[in-house]
């Protein structure tokens, strides 16, 4: 049976450098932690890398952030991953649970994360399974 979890977050990004290597016009790298409201009460904390181009309304993102609170009332973490894409302005953007990421109360968690953005304030649709 499908559950599905809503609520909002805000979202902390900060700038961070490449390890290793110097910087590469167009591609950064981000610390991205959110804390989570509403059916889902968490934190996160992650890092996304991203591309930009010269053609306005064209990016792409990767991004792996681990989350760690309550989802309905049970207790655990799990991860979530992030592929993103702008083509000219339209917006596909995937968010799933890692396979077998799911901790404690959360074990065995799958589902797909959608993210809403009004303005300022960011939204989130969480369709999940639990065994």
């Amino acid at each position: 049976m499908k559950n599905v979890a809503k609520g909002s977050f805000t979202v902390s990004l900060l700038p961070m450098t490449f390890e290793g290597q110097e910087s590469v016009p167009g591609l950064h790298r981000m610390s991205i932690d959110k804390n989570i409201s509403g059916d889902l009460v968490a934190a996160t904390r992650g890092q996304m890398l991203s591309a930009l181009t010269t053609t306005a309304g064209s990016a792409g993102y990767v991004a792996v952030e681990r989350v760690d609170g309550m989802l309905h009332g049970r207790k655990g973490s799990f991860v979530l991953q992030h592929a993103g894409v702008m083509n000219r302005g339209q917006a596909d953007l995937k968010i799933i649970v890692v396979p077998d990421s799911g901790t404690d109360e959360l074990t065995g968690l799958e589902g797909d994360f959608e993210i809403q953005i009004s303005g300022e304030e960011h939204f989130y649709v969480f369709t999940y399974n639990l065994p």
